[in-house]
């Protein structure tokens, strides 16, 4: 199996298109085209990390931070990163990280999350916009359900918890094959009439070449008609952080107490309680404070996420309880999310989860 067999898996759970701006994912170090002989998931890239790998044979480190975020001018080793992208190039191990865009999918660090809080009936907290796109083609009537059929397997046609969702009109096309057509129907230098369906479908952007792929492959017209148009709408399964029920409203010194736990919390830094029971949770792995406002909106009772500033927790303005877990602790579970979707995958190839602990922060 090779390298890119395993990047391919990943990138269809969380497309690297999702990646923010000022984000570094992909493949970092190493060839997609070597042969994998075992893949170690991660949440940081550490030395210590890349030890555990060569002992157990595996030459796949995938990650959810990247170790390289800004870019290197130099490699010397007088750094960590430097140490770290010098041993992996030597010892030829392939780098591979997963952050941002696996943030910003709901069956990612938020989903994961969310599953071991017990949420139920979890939406993202802010959509992003500009995700979907709208396809518009034309097919003869008797295909259409043909090319109908191809895009959905495609991945077209999904809006929020409903899949196979489309549009069609009928109607009359015309054209005229000239010198050099093929035509499917119709008659050489002739006007023809044909009764043709219009289709309608949205799909993420990042999907757009596979679409227009299946579309034209389904196709039986020699030249396909289609529009494409983006479109202002948000898409519920794409964006930042995750908010959802408990089953029960519980009082917030037992949430609390069920954080520290299951995160195995070193400490819990919080917001005064007001001691109202708490039900609708919102959570956001990894510095999350710029969302504080926006669970406030959706009227959250209890927001969960990492890395909060002493005036941040001000931001809570006394309606929501604010708790800061630690920023490993919050997105450790990754590492079982990751291997899991690798696992699924590749039933009999050696996918390990590393069993160093990477938090640079520890607790007296």
């Amino acid at each position: 199996m090779k390298i890119r067999e395993v990047i391919s898996v990943l990138e269809a759970f969380a497309a690297p298109q999702l990646q923010e701006v000022y984000d570094n994912c992909g493949l970092l170090t190493g060839d997609a085209s070597w042969v994998c002989r075992g893949v170690l998931c991660t949440l940081d890239v550490t030395e210590a990390v890349l030890k555990e790998a060569l002992d157990n044979n595996c030459n796949m480190v995938v990650a959810h931070h990247p170790i390289i975020f800004k870019g290197l001018k130099k490699l010397t080793g007088k750094t960590y990163v430097e140490r770290i992208v010098i041993a992996a190039i030597k010892a030829d191990i392939a780098i591979y990280a997963i952050h941002t865009n696996l943030d910003n999918i709901i069956h990612g660090v938020n989903g994961r999350i969310a599953q071991k809080l017990n949420l139920q009936h979890i939406t993202t907290l802010q959509p992003k916009k500009e995700i979907l796109r709208k396809l518009i083609t034309y097919a003869p009537t008797d295909k259409a359900n043909e090319v109908v059929e191809a895009l959905f397997r495609a991945g077209a046609g999904y809006i929020g918890n409903y899949s196979e969702c489309s549009f069609t009109s009928e109607g009359v096309g015309t054209f005229k094959a000239e010198a050099g057509a093929n035509p499917y129907i119709g008659d050489m230098g002739k006007r023809h009439y044909e009764p043709e369906t219009k289709i309608e479908v949205v799909y993420p952007f990042y999907q757009e070449a596979h679409i227009l792929n299946a579309l034209i492959a389904s196709h039986p017209y020699e030249e396909v008609a289609y529009d494409l148009f983006s479109m202002e709408n948000s898409y519920s399964n794409i964006g930042t952080g995750i908010i959802g029920e408990l089953k029960e409203a519980i009082a917030a010194e037992d949430l609390l107490k069920t954080l520290k736990s299951t995160f195995n919390c070193g400490i819990i830094r919080h917001t005064k309680l007001s001691g109202k029971p708490v039900k609708k949770i919102a959570v956001c792995g990894g510095a999350g404070s710029f969302l504080i406002s926006t669970a406030l909106q959706q009227q959250a009772d209890f927001y969960i996420t990492s890395d909060i500033k002493y005036h941040e927790f001000f931001d809570a303005d006394e309606k929501m309880i604010l708790a800061d877990i630690g920023h490993y602790e919050s997105e450790q579970f990754t590492i079982d999310l990751l291997y899991d979707l690798l696992l699924q995958k590749f039933t009999t190839f050696a996918v390990l989860k590393t069993k160093v602990s990477t938090n640079p922060v520890h607790y007296f």
